[in-house]
């Protein structure tokens, strides 16, 4: 669904990919472990063109989109939804406003039908519309607040959804509830999504296939036996890091 060849990318004169290969299968759930500040972020704000490679190129569906113009950008990013860490929600905007946001910019819904978008939206990510739309961001938890953003993500109802560490800072009860929605997605719907995450127990219950990026390289890919089963020392220390401690690179 998307595919990286050869991708590169420096900021001045950090490289923080170095030559990136990699595919995103349709349907399934794609998780891309890494060091912090080793390109993971890096990688999926490429896949919305957020960030333009230096070199290499990007397809979604056979189409090539790191050189298109920003009017045909704008059409792919309504099939790509992203998560973002924080739920990015507006403050100043209550939560039916904000599940209702992209679809009042995309969509031309009579009241009624964005009203029934909204509840519908809310009630597949676990939440009571009753109860939670008139509150406002700060007066939910961190994990309904994940959960608002997650609703607003699905407004437009993409082919695909990129997570940015999405049990981050959550506890485990929370963290487990996302990912079980992560994995109802894809069950249900058939839901392509991607991951980054540092969170090793709720990634392997989520997903199909993983990537390791270390020093700006894919250095390894495949579903999760393959993975596990991986003979590279980066791999093998970046699975066992949580019962052994920090990783220490070399």
């Amino acid at each position: 669904m998307i595919r990286f060849e050869n991708i590169t990318k420096s900021f001045g004169k950090r490289q923080i990919l170095r030559g990136v290969n990699l595919e995103i299968e349709q349907g399934k759930t794609t998780v891309i472990f890494g060091v912090s500040g080793g390109g993971k972020s890096t990688i999926i704000k490429h896949m919305v063109g957020l960030l333009k490679p230096d070199s290499g190129e990007i397809y979604y569906r056979d189409q090539r989109i790191d050189n298109i113009n920003e009017s045909a950008l704008r059409e792919i990013r309504k099939k790509i939804g992203f998560l973002f860490q924080s739920g990015a929600l507006f403050d100043s905007m209550n939560i039916a406003e904000n599940v209702a946001f992209p679809m009042r910019e995309h969509q031309n819904l009579t009241p009624k039908d964005l009203e029934y978008k909204i509840d519908e939206k809310l009630t597949m990510v676990g939440l009571d519309p009753v109860v939670v739309k008139s509150l406002y961001p700060e007066e939910l938890s961190g994990g309904m607040r994940k959960r608002v953003g997650l609703a607003r993500t699905l407004a437009l109802e993409p082919e695909i959804i990129l997570y940015d560490e999405p049990t981050s800072g959550l506890d485990p009860v929370t963290s487990d509830f996302i990912t079980q929605m992560i994995c109802r997605l894809r069950d249900e719907i058939g839901m392509t999504s991607v991951l980054i995450s540092h969170d090793i127990a709720e990634s392997f219950k989520a997903g199909d296939n993983y990537a390791m990026l270390f020093d700006g390289v894919i250095v390894e890919a495949g579903d999760k036996i393959a993975f596990q089963d991986s003979s590279n020392e980066v791999v093998q220390q970046f699975i066992h890091a949580s019962s052994h401690g920090p990783i220490a690179f070399h």
